[in-house]
């Protein structure tokens, strides 16, 4: 069926309310537009569903929801009886009809006798992850679409382990969304059906005064947060997301007492007006956080994204400027302090285990290696490091003490399968503790291990290719790239090329091919014989392609001329 057939099925459905209607009605004559929005259906993938809001099957609203959730429906049933008891949870943030998508997703579930445990207000991502695994749940879904544009809205599904569902069980999903049989399979029945069944239950304060007492236990050291945290200036800004609640809440009861929020962002608001893009990996998020910061002369400012599972810190140089650290570079720092304060009490365990991505900074791996420490790399995607935990769990081969990636996301502990913006922040906040107690800054700090560990800069590009072509674009561009015949980038020689979606590594000195032992994925990486890399990979829920660079020089400013010239070379193969 052609995207013309489909928009017009749209406009005579009985399913389709009149509202929707007449949005699309209101696209006649604008035939890009109309292609763009039912060209094909929104895409669950690996990481559920992610769109722009509006009416059409390429977008997000209550009837791709609705159907998406009926497939996830007829998986859970096909499960059994107990299944269906046990039951899914929902959570959702401040993105615009976030609330309305939790809600549709509850009733669809209800309508096919599965038991929801849904939450009465926004909360992060984490805490669902939580929740699943506190209250037994079969799944969840948590509706959000992180720190995408203001016009975006996602759903992402977990499953019992409280971890994103594994590719093996989304795929198994697919289907069932392919089977389900679209509108004509979709049930679901009112909020006071469901509620007079005792299929929908709302969740209460207790499970979130659990998750509390979870992330406060991962305080390494509580008498260091109580003294250092009276004096220590925080700042702190939810960008108008789930975060504001609990991470203010930890921090207050681990003694934290001068943590200001940032008063324009402190409320939920899908529209993020203070903000172009609520990613607190964009300096122009802390705008307003720095001038508070610059006012009151803050020792540090946190900031996180809508769905409170990323944080971005942001420290003094020392020229007194406030300057926003990378995912890579606040990754290091916590990896040293969590090792160096775990090693000072003696209770640094011998089978402890540092999780990474493959697109994540090997500043980590460094470090953890003079601690005797192991790291292990994943596939990127907290999900992937959430099965290595779980791994963990039922093998006892490793004790896992912290995971994270170059884009914001890190966790500790084990009762939370996803990266975490609180446990992080309460991390952050005491390993500024711990610097402010030696008289030093988080960036001093990040001196240190530097100057101890090698200079390293790395950076993210991305190449936006928006549309229907754009995809079209980024498979042409991998397919070229993995045709070409490189030996050298910039002048210096390529030492190994890694292919994820063949499982490939091509060692270019030896001439060998070794396996890769990872899950297929659409990823190329490049070593090169001064210790540089760079990787390419297309994004799993935008139309752009990532490109990832890393560099270690003597200095700061060699690494970060090195990082340039890298860049700029491989720009040049795009």
């Amino acid at each position: 069926m052609d995207y013309r057939q489909k928009y017009k099925n749209w406009l005579t459905s009985s399913h389709i309310d009149e509202g929707t209607k007449q949005e699309l009605l209101n696209l006649e004559g604008n035939d890009k537009e109309i292609e763009d929005r039912f060209y094909k259906n929104l895409e669950f993938g690996t990481g559920g569903l992610r769109g722009v809001i509006g009416a059409g099957s390429n977008r997000m609203n209550q009837y791709t929801v609705a159907i998406v959730t009926q497939g996830l429906a007829n998986y859970i049933c096909k499960a059994g009886e107990k299944a269906k008891e046990k039951g899914a949870a929902i959570a959702y943030d401040s993105r615009r009809k976030s609330a309305e998508f939790a809600l549709k997703a509850a009733l669809v579930l209800c309508a096919n006798g599965i038991k929801v445990y849904l939450y009465s207000e926004l909360q992060p991502t984490p805490v669902l992850s939580f929740t699943v695994r506190e209250l037994g749940t079969t799944a969840g879904i948590v509706v959000t679409a992180s720190h995408n544009p203001p016009e975006y809205n996602g759903y992402k599904v977990y499953w019992s382990d409280g971890g994103q569902l594994s590719p093996e069980r989304a795929d198994a999903v697919i289907a069932e969304i392919a089977e389900s049989g679209g509108f004509d399979g979709l049930r679901t029945m009112t909020e006071q059906e469901a509620l007079d069944q005792n299929l929908l239950h709302y969740i209460g304060e207790e499970v979130l005064s659990k998750y509390i007492e979870k992330v406060k236990s991962l305080c390494i050291d509580k008498a260091l947060a109580a003294k250092e945290g009276k004096e220590l200036k925080v700042i702190y800004t939810p960008i108008h997301g789930s975060g504001n609640k609990p991470v203010r809440r930890v921090l207050k009861e681990l003694g934290f007492e001068d943590v200001q929020v940032v008063p324009e962002q402190e409320l939920p608001d899908p529209g993020f007006p203070t903000v172009e893009y609520p990613n607190p990996e964009d300096k122009a998020a802390f705008t307003l956080a720095i001038k508070q910061a610059q006012e009151n002369g803050a020792d540090l400012i946190i900031g996180t994204d809508p769905d409170c599972d990323r944080v971005g810190v942001v420290v003094k140089n020392k020229a007194g400027e406030y300057i926003i650290l990378s995912g890579n570079e606040t990754g290091a720092l916590l990896v040293h302090y969590i090792l160096s304060a775990l090693k000072t009490q003696n209770s640094l365990p011998k089978n402890g285990c540092i999780v990474k991505t493959i697109v994540t900074s090997e500043l980590g791996r460094k470090i953890a290696d003079s601690f005797d420490i192991t790291t292990m790399d994943t596939l990127t995607g907290f999900k992937f490091i959430a099965e290595k935990i779980q791994e963990f769990q039922e093998t006892n081969s490793h004790t896992f003490l912290l995971g994270f990636e170059e884009s914001y996301g890190y966790s500790a502990g084990d009762f939370v399968r996803d990266k975490d913006a609180v446990i992080a922040s309460m991390l952050i906040c005491e390993m500024a503790a711990y610097y402010y107690s030696k008289g030093m800054t988080l960036y001093e700090g990040l001196l240190a291990i530097w100057e101890e560990y090698g200079y390293f800069a790395e950076s993210l590009k991305s190449k936006q290719m928006p549309g229907k072509e754009g995809m079209e674009k980024v498979k042409v561009l991998m397919d070229n790239l993995r045709g070409s015949q490189l030996q050298e980038v910039g002048g210096v020689k390529l030492t190994q090329i890694e292919d994820y979606q063949t499982s490939q590594r091509d060692n270019l000195e030896t001439g060998k091919i070794e396996e890769i032992d990872l899950p297929v994925s659409n990823v190329l990486k490049y070593k090169l014989e001064d210790e540089s890399w760079f990787a390419i990979r297309p994004s799993g829920t935008e139309p752009k392609v990532k490109l990832y660079f890393s560099v270690i020089g003597d200095t700061q400013q060699e690494a970060e001329e090195k990082n340039k010239r890298l860049m700029e070379a491989v720009s040049e193969l795009m």
